[in-house]
C-alpha cells in the first residue's frame, strides 16, 4: 500500500518528535504540525489501521517498523535536500519550505543521484 503524502508527514513528525523527547502523543504531533485534534486523530487512526503506528493505553504512539522506515526515509529525504539547497544558495527557511515539498515526490533514482552529487562536493564552498 502506498502511503499518501500526508501520511508520511505524520510519520516523520512522530519520528523527529520522538528523537527529542521521547514520548509523543497525538496532541503533540498536533501542536508540531499546527493541526486540530480531529485531523490527527484521525489520521493516526488511519496510520494504526494500516500498521504504520502503535498507540498505548496512555495515549503514547510508536512507530512500528514499517512506519519507522518511511519515517527515517522521509526524514532523509528532508534534511539532504534542505542542506542541497541552502548549498545552493536559497535561505534556510525556503530551503526547509521547499524540501518538505519535494520530499515526498522525488523519485528514489534522482534522490540518490543528488546525495552522490551532494557528496563528491561535500568540501567545496
Amino acid at each position: 500500500m502506498h502511503l499518501q503524502e500526508s501520511g508520511e508527514m505524520y510519520l516523520e513528525t512522530i519520528y523527529v518528535l520522538s528523537q527529542k523527547s521521547g514520548d509523543v502523543r497525538s496532541i503533540d504531533v498536533g501542536e508540531y504540525m499546527g493541526f486540530s485534534k480531529p485531523s490527527v486523530s484521525r489520521a493516526v487512526g488511519i496510520l494504526k489501521n494500516n500498521g504504520y503506528l502503535k498507540m498505548d493505553s496512555d495515549g503514547y504512539l510508536t512507530l512500528t517498523e514499517a512506519g519507522l522506515a518511511i519515517a527515517k526515509k522521509m526524514y532523509e529525504r528532508h534534511t539532504t535536500l534542505s542542506n542541497f539547497l541552502i548549498k545552493l544558495g536559497v535561505d534556510k527557511e525556503t530551503a526547509a519550505k521547499d524540501a518538505c515539498k519535494m520530499e515526498h515526490d522525488i523519485s528514489d533514482e534522482t534522490f540518490e543521484a543528488l546525495k552522490r552529487h551532494a557528496a563528491l562536493h561535500r568540501d567545496e564552498k
